[in-house]
């Protein structure tokens, strides 16, 4: 076992696959165990490459690893897939996880720190929060829908006629159950509202309190939810070597196709986190309208974008643009400047 120089583990929910390879690739371990035995398992071994993909445990498990003086490699597993070999099982996915590994050009992914993992996790649990709201709202329009209450769009619209059905019960010509269930969902909706405004505030003070995410709060478009998302999943962007890899890490770089010999740009990729491109494309549709008023740089380019391209194609290059803006931000410890150039 001290010959072993890659440590290949296939993480499941209660047992792991390792396998461990040599310096020319032989295979000179293959085991099943707990993820315990995955960590007892390491501390009996020099130091040496412990490579998993980036899922579900990984991080916790991948600190743990460090401490003990191993060098941790987690990969996504859409770049892991083409290693496998026929006959996919557990033990030849932690194989192909171990050669994957020693590839000079694999892209590897940052252990991200508790800190970080904390605040992905109120990330998640507000996601959900907001979906549960809007599905609330949207039940409460067909309900008013199936009594021929057509409500306009937008949330204070459904607030107002709500409040002047359930004023005047004699004339909204709804019934007594109905009032009191829809009572009971206005309620219900106070009460997500109330959560909601709790972890936007939690939100706030940790753009406060972080310099990273205060610098990156600085950028139109980006602001607190944006700056903590981004500081949670990328850190201090040292695992991108440029802002456009980033962006292709988010999935906004356009899709190229030949035509005729020509180079035609076809739609965004989306590939990566679906929820920080949502999070990035909805806040650069918000900062547009303003930012193409402006007399910057970036004002006249979206000027001269408005005026021969879609207003989604112009939003998505905008978000594109925001986060390479973002990552030069992180790079440097820099304020962002309206006039285009980093401020000190």
């Amino acid at each position: 076992m001290k010959d072993i120089q890659i440590l290949g583990v296939d993480l499941g929910k209660n047992s792991c696959s390792v396998v461990g390879l040599d310096q020319a690739g032989r295979v000179l371990l293959r085991r099943r165990t707990r993820r315990e035995g995955v960590i007892a398992l390491a501390a009996k071994l020099p130091g040496c490459v412990v490579a998993m993909e980036a899922c579900c445990g990984a991080h916790h498990l991948g600190r743990l690893l460090v401490a003990q003086g191993h060098e941790v490699r987690l990969m996504s597993p859409e770049y892991v897939r083409p290693y496998v070999k026929s006959q996919k099982n557990d033990d030849r996915d932690a194989e192909a996880i171990a050669e994957a590994a020693t590839r000079p050009t694999m892209r590897f992914v940052a252990l991200k720190t508790e800190a970080q993992l904390d605040i992905q996790v109120l990330h998640r649990v507000r996601d959900r929060l907001v979906g549960q709201r809007t599905s609330l709202m949207n039940q409460i329009r067909s309900i008013l829908l199936e009594r021929g209450i057509v409500v306009p769009q937008g949330r204070r619209s459904l607030l107002d006629v709500l409040a002047g059905l359930l004023s005047e019960p004699d004339a909204s010509g709804l019934g007594a159950r109905v009032r009191l269930l829809l009572d009971d969902m206005i309620d219900q909706w106070r009460a997500l509202d109330a959560r909601i405004k709790r972890l936007d505030d939690e939100f706030a003070e940790m753009a406060r309190n972080d310099p990273a995410a205060r610098r990156l709060a600085t950028i139109p478009g980006i602001g607190v939810m944006n700056a903590t998302a981004l500081v949670a999943a990328i850190g201090d962007g040292a695992t991108f070597k440029r802002g456009r890899d980033l962006s292709a890490w988010l999935g906004l770089v356009p899709r190229q196709a030949t035509t005729g010999g020509k180079p035609k740009l076809l739609g965004i990729t989306k590939r990566g986190s679906k929820y920080m491109r949502k999070l990035v494309i909805q806040g650069a549709r918000a900062a547009l309208p303003t930012l193409a008023k402006t007399a910057t740089p970036l004002g006249v380019w979206l000027r001269g974008l408005l005026a021969r391209a879609h207003g989604n194609t112009v939003v998505v290059a905008l978000a594109s643009k925001l986060i390479r803006i973002a990552w030069a931000l992180l790079r440097n410890q820099t304020m962002f400047a309206d006039s285009g150039r980093a401020a000190a």
